[in-house]
């Protein structure tokens, strides 16, 4: 059978039910669907090991935030966004402590900059809370940092961040990455949390040493976002929607390795949503509107 690759909890369970042809219940797997701020939410939560088999992922919570009318830029488009990425990050964070928020990849390729440029929008107050403690006494403390990617540091990020931590000990981390989709129409229209941790890398078949609270001891929350689609993903559905059904993944992928598929105005894309990915981690974190963020941003 073709392995359809994608990183999106949601698609995981729609492959499930495409290759079961929803002829079986899908066992140790909940889903539920709602509104935030107007943009639609699912989430899947794995209960137990049935569930892992059954769509490839650790057991925990996924939240899929469709922000597909973002880009339709309807009345407070940006805010909304913000308030509906805080408001379900905030419900999975413990109430108090510090925060390490670490952002994975490589800002000199567009599709895997999520990371480094959602820090540029993040509020780092860790500093300012340990110097003058008055002034910031209502801020939480927030200390973030850039891997890198392991061909320009030669240093796993898993590495980095656990050397980090020894040091800050921080009593939760955020890790913000790029995903990879099955579908081109979730492709820069739909963010993703979890409550167990991150693998980088992962989305282009580049498995990493994972982030989550088994390597770091501490909550790891992920968010990511899907800027790539794997060529032969896209190929394989396509073909299945003309009728094709019987695929060659050897042909298909030819051996080599994974192509992977992006926008033609990715930079703009994740620009933006990198920047709600941003303001989004600092609704959790601090009580704070967000003219106070653009304020103290500018």
């Amino acid at each position: 059978m073709f392995t359809k690759r994608t990183d999106l909890a949601l698609e995981a369970r729609e492959l499930w039910q495409e290759s079961a042809e929803k002829t079986t219940r899908l066992t140790g797997v909940k889903a539920s669907k709602q509104k935030e701020e107007g943009y639609p939410v699912t989430r899947v939560d794995i209960l137990d090991h049935r569930g892992e088999e059954a769509l490839g992922k650790p057991q925990g919570s996924y939240l899929t935030i469709d922000l597909s009318s973002f880009w339709q830029r309807k009345a407070d488009f940006f805010e909304r966004a913000v308030r509906a990425v805080g408001g379900q990050l905030k419900a999975m964070l413990p109430a108090e402590g510090p925060a390490l928020v670490v952002g994975l990849g490589n800002r000199a390729m567009t599709p895997d900059a999520v990371g480094p440029l959602s820090l540029d929008s993040v509020l780092v107050t860790r500093h300012l809370v340990s110097a003058m403690p008055r002034h910031f006494a209502g801020f939480r403390p927030v200390a973030a940092f850039r891997t890198g990617v392991l061909g320009l540091t030669g240093v796993e990020s898993a590495e980095t961040v656990r050397g980090l931590a020894a040091e800050v000990k921080p009593a939760l981390i955020i890790a913000v990455d790029a995903l990879a989709a099955r579908r081109v129409n979730r492709m820069c229209t739909t963010v993703q949390l979890t409550d167990t941790g991150i693998v980088p890398g992962s989305g282009v078949g580049n498995h990493r040493a994972a982030l989550n609270r088994e390597t770091l001891g501490v909550p790891v929350l992920s968010i990511g976002v899907p800027t790539v689609v794997d060529a032969a993903t896209l190929a394989a559905d396509l073909l299945e929607e003309a009728g094709i059904p019987e695929l060659d993944e050897t042909r298909l992928r030819h051996g080599k390795a994974p192509l992977m598929v992006t926008t033609r105005d990715i930079d703009q894309q994740v620009r933006e949503l990198s920047k709600v990915v941003g303001y989004g981690i600092n609704w959790a974190l601090q009580d704070l509107e967000i003219e106070e963020m653009n304020a103290l941003l500018a």
